[in-house]
């Protein structure tokens, strides 16, 4: 991954004019400045995306407490490299707020997996160890696992989670056991639950750093798959195996020690989902030096693109026609760039929302829920962040049926729409103008409802929705997202701004 200089924090030029030119100046004539015309009834249909595209994630670690990236100081000057984690208590499942939150992007899926799960100890107790047994770095108590359980109910979220695969859960031939991953399933359904789908491991690229025993290659991975795979038929098989989970493989200054590639050819067929992960940098906590003023380049932008042509190369050689999951993603591994809970991120976000929907990925889980500076939720408050209302505003306008926008010729101009998921026949349009300085233009064959998200600076931690700042209410409410009426013609985009336009009346034949 390509890496810079993190600089100072960075805004929008004149930035007092941009909310008067957001509200005032809603349509223009069409030649005020380049853009692209949609006609929402005429839009094809590319393809569908599952019903819980969006999703989340909540780590292993967050479950369990434990050492987990901590959040920046207020400056960046006491960033100390050697210090990245901090202790952190279990996540409370049972908060109203936070589940309130999580329930409003329902449905989805909620991954609890992560680095620090490949050496987690399941105690099928409720008094768990103090201490974890041999060849394990943490507990996961069942009481804890219950409130997994508990909450992905209250929420309606379907729980996806990889094993232990360090040196505890090996025999004394070094191979992989079943017993750990047994106790998981039997606990689950004990307590009434479910697991939807299962990892056999987070990041076997990775595999030297992320708990698995020295030495670990493509051949110990693929007989270790070979059994998990056929457990999985007898244990759970209404359980999907997806995978390989990987992460790295996109050409990079240290690329990991175990390729994709060559984990798939060891481990034979036998997936059911096609997993990967993608981040477009490090974080400074992993010496990641990125300049956010790249954030909105159609470089780092298409980033996203890359990762996943790379990987969808993969699947058509070893696992063609697969389904594609992106099980964790976020701007920034290592807990997240500084600029990752401000408005910034949120172009990205949507973005790759939009790309992957296009490309055909039917669920995108973003690491992670409430937990360091990418949290979609402040780990402290459960507060929203810019990136959550970004998610929520998708969630309620853009359904499962892909269509194909029109081709942009403004190259800061992004694109995507889909079929509405709450009014037949009806459109919505994603457009995203990227760049910081002008203007947009798009023009709409029939008139729309405006949603425009925007902030005074870029790396705001606050966002205004059609010039009205998002805030849960007193009482924990979510304010109403309203929109503005938008006549037909031509609609300006001002700069540094994200738009869904809903088209009640495109009476489009594919979204009936």
């Amino acid at each position: 991954m390509t890496v810079s200089r993190i600089k100072s924090a960075f805004g929008l030029p004149r930035p007092q004019m941009l909310l008067m030119s957001l509200l005032a100046a809603t349509t223009l004539d069409a030649a005020h400045a380049g853009g692209a015309s949609i006609a929402p009834a005429e839009l094809k249909a590319i393809g569908t995306i599952d019903a819980r595209f969006q999703s989340y994630n909540i780590e292993m670690v967050e479950v369990t407490g434990g050492r987990f990236w901590k959040p920046y100081p207020q400056t960046m000057r006491a960033l100390d490299e050697r210090d990245r984690y901090g202790e952190r208590p279990p996540i409370d499942l049972a908060n109203a707020r936070l589940r309130k939150l999580a329930a409003a992007l329902a449905p989805a899926y909620l991954r609890v997996s992560g680095t620090w799960a490949n050496a987690t100890f399941f105690a099928d107790t409720d008094r768990a160890p103090a201490k974890p047994p041999p060849g394990f770095d943490s507990v996961l108590s069942r009481q804890q696992w219950r409130g997994v359980i508990d909450f992905a109910r209250a929420v309606d979220a379907e729980i996806v989670t990889s094993f232990a695969i360090s040196p505890g859960s090996r025999d004394a031939d070094g191979a992989w056991q079943t017993g750990q991953a047994q106790r998981l399933i039997d606990t689950t359904r004990s307590l009434g639950g479910h697991i939807a789908a299962v990892e056999f491991m987070n990041e076997p690229t990775l595999a030297a750093t992320n708990g698995a025993p020295p030495g670990y290659d493509a051949a110990a991975y693929g007989r270790d798959f070979r059994i998990f795979r056929e457990w999985m038929q007898r244990a759970a098989p209404e359980t999907l195996i997806v995978g390989p989970g990987s992460t790295g493989d996109v050409p990079s200054p240290s690329g990991p020690g175990i390729t994709t590639r060559d984990l798939l050819a060891a481990a034979a067929t036998g997936i059911d989902r096609f997993s990967y992960h993608h981040y477009n940098t490090l974080s400074p906590r992993c010496a990641g030096r990125d300049d956010p003023a790249q954030a909105l380049s159609a470089d780092w932008l298409a980033r996203t693109d890359t990762t996943f042509a790379t990987y969808r190369a993969l699947r058509d050689a070893f696992e063609p026609g697969k389904p594609i999951w992106l099980t964790e993603t976020a701007n920034a591994a290592c807990g997240g760039n500084p600029s990752d809970k401000t408005f910034l991120d949120a172009f990205r976000y949507l973005d790759q929302l939009g790309r992957l929907a296009r490309a055909g990925v039917q669920v995108v889980m973003h690491n992670t829920l409430a937990a360091s500076d990418y949290g979609l939720l402040d780990e402290g408050t459960f507060r929203p962040r810019p990136d959550y209302w970004a998610a929520l505003l998708w969630h309620r306008l853009m359904g499962t049926i892909v269509l194909d926008a029109t081709p942009v010729t403004a190259p800061d101009l992004h694109l995507y729409a889909h079929c509405h998921p709450g009014m037949r026949g009806a459109v919505s349009v994603l457009a995203i103008n990227a760049s910081r300085y002008a203007s947009s233009t798009l023009t709409l064959s029939h008139p729309a409802e405006r949603y425009t998200i925007h902030a005074t600076r870029l790396q705001d931690a606050t966002v205004r929705l059609n010039g009205k700042t998002l805030a849960l209410s007193a009482d924990d409410g979510l304010p109403r997202l309203e929109p503005r009426a938008t006549s037909a013609g031509a609609i300006r985009l001002v700069p540094a701004t994200v738009t869904f336009l809903a088209v009640p009346d495109a009476a489009n034949p594919a979204c009936r």
